[in-house]
């Protein structure tokens, strides 16, 4: 619906992360899942890392619904459909999470929602739809090659908006609580100190003391190994989403 877009956004944060600019992650620098090849699309090429690690609420906005909100024509569709449809294309693209809705309603998978497709949303229950749409975004997750290293955390980020998203259409006998976004983690190795290490600590199970020294610099290693990821000792976004502390 018109009037969810704040709210579905806010939802969509808590699973995007803060900055990050790891210099082997592959997407580049990136802030509340925005990179910055997305963010020079948008503002212009001269527009350096600064800019986008101080990207405004209003330039953010403007990207998340043009780039996936307006696309799948969420507006219009039903409260909880619309937060499900929209997470799921910031998470795999605008296409693919179309083809989910359009799948649960039994119409032609072309990635476009359409006036076809949205005649037969309208058909069924919102409630069913939401849960229909996440079974088919966890089993395509589930046969990624990859499922194996971030599987928790996908998995944890569908159960939330399923939750969420048939809240918002009124399941759950529940009202959805109001949402603070925690979209700040610390990159953490050897030498750092604080609540991320605690964090990363307990996720590993090892002794937590909030110090990253060399025993747990090693024992990072070799989970980082075994999952598959870059194994240089350093905590980020890709081994934080891994460990599920991240969705």
């Amino acid at each position: 619906m018109k009037r969810n877009f704040k709210k579905s956004l806010k939802y969509v944060l808590v699973h995007e992360g803060g900055w990050a600019d790891h210099p082997k992650d592959p997407g580049g620098a990136t802030m509340k899942g925005v990179i910055l090849t997305t963010y020079r699309r948008h503002y212009g090429e001269d527009k350096s890392k600064d800019d986008l690690r101080n990207i405004s609420d209003v330039e953010l906005e403007q990207i998340y619904r043009s780039g996936y909100w307006d696309k799948c024509s969420c507006d219009v569709l039903p409260s909880g459909v619309d937060y499900a449809v929209f997470d799921g294309a910031v998470n795999s693209g605008p296409g693919r999470s179309a083809k989910w809705l359009q799948a649960a309603v039994g119409v032609k998978q072309d990635g476009d929602i359409g006036s076809k497709t949205l005649a037969r949303v309208g058909e069924y229950d919102a409630v069913e739809v939401v849960d229909m749409m996440c079974d088919r975004r966890l089993t395509f997750l589930q046969g990624l090659s990859t499922w194996s290293t971030f599987g928790k955390g996908w998995g944890r980020r569908v159960e939330g908006v399923r939750f969420t998203a048939i809240a918002m259409a009124g399941g759950n006998s529940a009202i959805v609580e109001e949402v603070i976004p925690s979209v700040d983690y610390k990159t953490v190795k050897r030498g750092s100190r604080g609540i991320w290490v605690r964090k990363l600590q307990e996720a590993l199970e090892i002794q937590v003391d909030g110090i990253f020294g060399k025993d747990t610099e090693v024992v990072l290693k070799a989970w980082q190994v075994e999952h598959g990821l870059e194994s240089d000792g350093i905590a980020g976004r890709n081994t934080y989403r891994a460990l599920g502390l991240l969705a």
